[in-house]
């Protein structure tokens, strides 16, 4: 009794940190709130206490987990591909998205591993840390008059969805244990793709009317 009293205060954020404990390397699946509370010496009770249920813990992890994203990918960007030009902006926000996704594969299958974890719409309000980084990054394109008004709306749906699907063929599709160098080649072809489809000059991409002509 006396060691719960004594997590009693800092119970919650403790619960969380030993949650990114054990999903780092095990992901969603390692999270279960009685081996957590037992890793802490305090009982399930004193867990449920802060926490609903495992999911609720599950949640609040993935949240600390999009802060730390962020914090990656935004380092990334400025240490390794400059915020100067918003075109390399947007490529290191990219970037640095499937970075921490090889780097921490059992963090990222639980940031994004479920609906209710992954990044909401501006719309929808409350966006993750690494939402708000690739928003950014095409506002400033927008700014900069490099992105047109209409091709800037929705855009961060299109260019997550590029970087998330060669996350997951890396982590768990055909790229899976291919050499890190070959991996990290085809993500910046990835990258440089969509932003070159972005940014392509108005009608570049549309197809001609005398293409299906007769």
């Amino acid at each position: 009794m006396a060691r719960e009293t004594y997590h009693h205060g800092d119970l919650r954020n403790a619960l969380i940190r030993a949650g990114l404990e054990v999903t780092r390397s095990g992901g969603p699946d390692a999270l279960a709130i009685r081996d957590v509370a037992r890793r802490l010496g305090v009982s399930p009770n004193a867990a449920y206490r802060h926490f609903a249920d495992r999911d609720a813990l599950l949640a609040a992890v993935a949240a600390r987990i999009h802060a730390d994203m962020a914090e990656r990918m935004h380092a990334f960007e400025v240490d390794g591909l400059g915020a100067a030009d918003p075109r390399h902006r947007l490529r290191a926000v990219g970037l640095g998205y499937i970075a921490f996704a090889l780097d921490e594969p059992g963090w990222f299958a639980v940031a994004f591993g479920r609906i209710d974890n992954g990044p909401r719409s501006a719309d929808e309000g409350g966006m993750a840390p690494p939402l708000i980084l690739l928003v950014e990054a095409l506002d400033a394109l927008a700014d900069a008059g490099l992105l047109a008004s209409e091709a800037r709306a929705g855009a961060e749906w299109p260019c997550w969805s590029a970087v998330h699907g060669f996350a997951s063929l890396a982590l768990t599709g055909p790229l899976r244990g291919a050499p890190r160098a070959a991996v990290w080649e085809h993500a910046e072809r990835t990258v440089d793709t969509v932003i070159d489809g972005l940014l392509a000059p108005e009608g570049a991409a549309s197809v001609s009317p005398d293409v299906h002509a007769g």
